[in-house]
């Protein structure tokens, strides 16, 4: 069994069915991506995988046990930085770990937050408050503190969305850092309307319809080795073909009105080395 399952998931708003049989299957330690366009559904699809709400049919596990409430063990990273703006960013990352970690001392928790933020170059800014940070370092500190809390599960709901492309691709390198640092390596699903992101960070890449009623691409495995630069991005030709394979899924997919038919069962791939 993979590590974590998705099986049948559907949701339906009122009379609007947004996901319709979503099937998906991730192993430990993989980084799987879901692009697709705006509206598509996809942040529904991250809320029901975290269990931050229920799906109207099918079954949500990770490592093998039914998800009832916000996972255990795993962290989350929004688009809209989601800080505590009456705390400072230690703080802020501190109530994280202290949650995580609760009979650990205070020299430690204070230790963890400021090791993190120093990962991701703000060692010298834990005493500001996030009305005193630009956007990027805002997005930071709430990567420092998802990262802190040593996730066994990182779901990332557009994280880098907000930003302007320089900030963007700096902080992708600052997430491509932390993954490949954190042992043993979190599971990562991450949605973004990015297919570059998506091919920069991911072991593979599903698409999803354009909705409503919504379902997964198969998926479009991504054979380039880790970490991975901007450069290569731009002229590897593994790297442009899977790009070219997941924009020409997302554009027939939007001409046809969602009437590809999504496959049964999404399978797994193996991630070459």
């Amino acid at each position: 069994m993979s590590f974590i399952e998705l099986s049948g998931v559907g949701k339906t708003y009122a009379a609007r069915e947004v996901l319709r049989n979503v099937n998906l299957s991730i192993e430990e330690g993989e980084f799987v991506s879901i692009v697709g366009t705006s509206g598509s559904g996809k942040t529904t699809l991250l809320k029901i995988a975290s269990g931050l709400i229920s799906g109207s049919e099918g079954e949500v596990r990770i490592g093998g046990q039914p998800v009832e409430g916000f996972a255990r063990g795993a962290a989350i990273v929004f688009q809209n930085y989601s800080l505590l703006p009456w705390l400072s960013a230690a703080a802020n990352v501190e109530l994280a770990v202290e949650s995580a970690f609760p009979e650990w001392p205070k020299q430690r928790v204070a230790e963890q937050a400021q090791r993190y933020l120093g990962l991701v170059g703000l060692g010298a800014a834990g005493a500001k408050r996030p009305s005193q940070l630009s956007g990027g370092m805002r997005q930071r500190v709430a990567i420092a503190r998802a990262f802190a809390v040593e996730p066994s599960v990182l779901f990332l709901d557009e994280p880098f969305g907000a930003l302007d492309a320089l900030t963007r691709a700096t902080l992708q390198g600052e997430l491509i850092k932390l993954c490949e640092a954190q042992q043993p390596r979190a599971t990562v699903l991450m949605i973004t309307n990015s297919v570059d992101e998506a091919v920069l960070l991911s072991d593979r890449i599903l698409a999803l319809g354009r909705g409503p009623a919504a379902s997964l691409s198969s998926a479009f495995p991504v054979k380039l080795p880790k970490p991975r630069s901007t450069d290569l991005m731009l002229h590897d030709e593994e790297a442009v073909r899977v790009r070219v394979q997941v924009t020409e899924f997302l554009t027939e997919n939007a001409r046809a009105g969602n009437k590809i038919k999504a496959p049964r069962r999404e399978s797994i791939v193996p991630v070459e080395a």
